[in-house]
């Protein structure tokens, strides 16, 4: 993949044959429909033939047409509005079952998830996690679902856990005041990114803590000073973004950090199923053989 793809095009243009120029000042302009289209379709809408963009595909470095247009997807992902998503929905669907389409694709987010993480990247982001003195999770606007059940689960687990208030910038910095050498932040953002997450990300930096991201790509703002990193394939699901990859991942953690305190854990929920049972917490169970 190409760190942006957007980038590389314009910088490419001048040793480009006349079509390939009429190919990228579309994709240039157009970048929204350019990444979600076929190569026969961008060839239609650029006025060159389908071989043509493939071609096109191959000089700029890329495989085929596939990764770059997975790698423009990439680039662009984070530029689009709320009113662009929305329009591309149908690009993205086609004519085919929204049902089908949509958790197909989850599917396919879920296994290059798989693919994008090592066991030894994994293990040593759940080593991370253990060893920390204060464990802070932050996540904002549609990751904070992310971060509030990380949060939330491993606060079964440990009690240094601070799940960070994301509602603004200075609630965020206000949740990070005592982070410092020997703490961890567990930094969860996909794009669209917050900036509300990266001044947290910066904030930690600077006093001493560590950092773990969880985030889409190496092209993430949060990637370069992240000490720990855990990829999770997130994309366009009309103006929302899918997170069942991402969700999948938290889940991974989550069991990985329960199997290694399974003894506190247990003592700690049998604790809580009498709390439970007494305040009448969950509706019983009935026997119906």
């Amino acid at each position: 993949m190409k760190s942006n793809t957007l980038s590389l095009i314009r910088s490419s243009m001048g040793a480009m044959s006349k079509g390939q120029r009429r190919i990228s000042e579309y994709i240039l302009t157009h970048y929204e429909k350019a990444a979600y289209i076929t190569a026969s379709k961008l060839g239609e809408a650029a006025g060159v033939s389908e071989s043509t963009v493939v071609r096109f595909a191959g000089e700029l470095g890329f495989e085929g047409y596939p990764e770059f247009q997975a790698s423009l997807r990439e680039s662009v992902r984070s530029m689009l509005t709320s009113v662009q998503r929305i329009e591309m929905t149908d690009e993205m669907i086609g004519d085919g079952d929204v049902l089908e389409r949509t958790l197909s694709a989850d599917m396919a987010r879920i296994k290059m998830t798989i693919e994008s993480n090592s066991p030894e990247s994994f293990e040593a982001a759940i080593e991370c996690i253990s060893g920390a003195k204060n464990i802070y999770v932050a996540g904002a606007r549609a990751s904070s679902m992310l971060s509030d059940m990380l949060a939330s689960n491993l606060n079964l687990i440990y009690a240094n856990i601070h799940h960070v208030d994301s509602s603004s910038e200075s609630s965020v910095l206000e949740n990070l005041i005592r982070i410092g050498e020997g703490d961890l932040l567990i930094a969860i953002t996909f794009p669209r990114y917050s900036k509300r997450i990266i001044k947290a990300v910066t904030f930690a930096k600077n006093r001493g803590a560590r950092i773990l991201g969880i985030t889409d790509s190496m092209n993430s703002p949060i990637a370069a000073v992240s000490d720990y990193l855990l990829f999770a394939k997130s994309d366009m699901a009309s103006f929302v973004d899918s997170l069942v990859a991402p969700l999948s991942l938290v889940n991974a953690i989550i069991v990985a950090i329960s199997r290694r305190n399974k003894d506190e854990l247990a003592a700690t929920f049998d604790k809580l199923e009498s709390v439970w049972a007494e305040s009448e917490v969950y509706e019983k169970g009935t026997d119906n053989a």
